[in-house]
């Protein structure tokens, strides 16, 4: 018997439908299906977790819903090193492996052994306040984190060092630190370079710098990028879309590779130019 997360998008009307598929399929071969009480709450199901603890103990989880819930689905797995297959019930589906129709023979291919793994990096952010060495807040984000200006109108200043040696100091909007796969969400927006998502490393880019170098970095996993606000302008701090921290004068954010990977499960080679082609549009020629 295998334990099995279900983690759902809670405005699309097909997610319940899928929900209650999936958790009636999983039940009647032997599995136990798990769910927040938030999910359980729309799939109509008992709620077996929560969210502090959500991947203890699964042996896979079903994202149900768009690659919002697949970034909300891999924050909750990774530090349990846990497999995720993605079901699309959204738009672009960068993440997604499976459309809602083969759902059940997803499952089926999974519990039969019949599917692979792709391993893809994860970013460890952690927040400091002031010169401390000790984080107030520390996750693990598969996209990006974004540092960003809080009042409009202004810029923030932030300082970047790479290994403890001082880079630069953007007069900016904001600083994207993303991984390869967040290489084709917000940086992707502010102009920054598409990376295979199998690839390991860190971008840097800046968003609208108020300066001649406007440059992305693309830079070795193993760097540990280091932003610290340099004067009085707040700055905001997000993880895969989710606000975590508001930083003062002096607060940094500390970017570096996760010691963990998203374990997203495929059925057949996924290849990568061939999703940006269908994805986009891009003729052939």
């Amino acid at each position: 018997m295998a334990t099995v997360g279900l983690v759902l998008h809670q405005e699309r009307p097909l997610v319940r439908s899928l929900a209650h598929e999936a958790t009636t399929w999983l039940r009647a071969h032997g599995h136990r299906p798990v769910l927040t009480a938030e999910d359980a709450a729309l799939a109509g199901v008992p709620a077996d977790a929560d969210t502090s603890d959500f991947g203890h103990d699964l042996d896979v989880v079903l994202s149900l819903g768009g690659d919002g819930t697949m970034l909300r689905t891999v924050h909750m797995a990774a530090p349990y090193d846990v497999d995720v297959l993605g079901v699309n019930v959204g738009h672009m589906g960068y993440l997604t492996e499976v459309e809602p129709a083969g759902l059940v023979d997803a499952l089926e291919r999974y519990f039969a052994g019949d599917f692979g793994i792709e391993r893809r990096m994860l970013m460890e952010v952690s927040v400091h306040v002031g010169d401390t060495d000790e984080p107030s807040i520390t996750d693990h984000v598969l996209n990006e984190a974004v540092i960003e200006k809080v009042a409009s109108g202004h810029t923030v200043r932030l300082g970047v060092a790479l290994d403890g040696d001082h880079f630069t100091t953007y007069a900016t909007d904001g600083l994207i630190v993303a991984t390869p796969t967040g290489s084709t969400a917000y940086a992707f927006s502010a102009r920054g370079p598409i990376v295979d998502p199998i690839h390991r490393a860190l971008l840097l880019t800046p968003v609208a710098p108020h300066m001649l170098f406007d440059r992305s970095l693309v830079l070795d996993p193993a760097t540990e990028v280091t932003v610290s606000v340099r004067d009085h302008r707040p700055a905001s701090v997000a993880v895969d879309g989710r606000p975590i921290s508001v930083l003062g004068e002096g607060d940094t954010v500390r970017c570096r590779a996760s010691e963990h990977t998203a374990r997203l499960v495929t059925f057949g080679p996924r290849e990568f130019h061939r999703i940006l082609k269908t994805k986009f549009g891009l003729n052939e020629r």
